[in-house]
């Protein structure tokens, strides 16, 4: 019997990439889409190593329930990407929270 492919995180980097922005996916679809349905903590993993978490956008990985999940700018960062990307206005709140991205 041929062992089971090994995830890399390449795949997982991959398939982060193929999150449409203003959407979300939870840790198990990520890994469907990577190819190995199982390895959900290595899509964890792969997030927390990210180091381009922009360009490779974790902040779209959420809990299965739809919770914010840990994030390495913080779960305040989290959400703000998330609400920007969903197209919600910048209110004087979060304008002062989008400050904390120019320091």
């Amino acid at each position: 019997a041929l062992a089971a492919r090994q995830l890399t995180v390449t795949d997982i980097e991959d398939a982060l990439r193929r999150i449409d922005y203003g959407h979300t996916a939870s840790y198990a679809d990520v890994t469907h889409d990577a190819g190995r349905p199982k390895a959900v903590r290595a899509v964890g993993t792969a997030c927390a190593v990210n180091p381009l978490p922009l360009v490779i956008p974790c902040h779209r990985v959420i809990g299965s329930d739809g919770s914010l999940t840990g994030y390495g700018g913080g779960e305040p960062r989290k959400k703000l990407l998330l609400e920007l990307e969903a197209g919600d206005t910048l209110s004087s709140k979060k304008q002062k929270s989008f400050a904390m991205f120019q320091t």
